[in-house]
């Protein structure tokens, strides 16, 4: 079983920037793709950037050229940098892992981002 825990959510004004991390635990970090959600309130759980383990990254239209995901296979972490952030990317943002390229099944217990207009 996989444990994830998300840190670095919070409040920014719009423009400004964070950074999310997730642990991850359980299982060999290497065989596990990484991925970052979001989801507002009365709304779907969406895709935001993945990770492979070779490093290869995809991005949501949305955030491209302003989030970076990156992971750090020696602390088993994998990073969303947000820069130039709006008030709609306000959400809980929830990391997940996946093994190789099958589905993400483990989810972690999201963390708060508001962005203050």
């Amino acid at each position: 079983q996989v444990q994830l825990v998300e840190s670095g959510g919070g409040l920014v004004q719009a423009g400004g920037s964070l950074r999310l991390s997730c642990a991850a635990s359980g299982r060999t970090f290497s065989t596990l793709t990484m991925g970052w959600f979001r989801q507002v309130p009365g709304k779907e759980r969406e895709f935001v950037a993945s990770v492979w383990s070779h490093g290869s990254a995809s991005y949501a239209d949305l955030v491209k050229d302003r989030f970076t995901v990156s992971r750090d296979s020696a602390r088993s972490t994998v990073y969303l940098q947000m820069n130039s952030l709006k008030p709609e990317d306000t959400a809980v943002y929830y990391c997940a892992a996946a093994l190789g390229y099958g589905p993400y099944e483990h989810w972690g217990q999201g963390t708060q981002v508001t962005v203050s207009s």
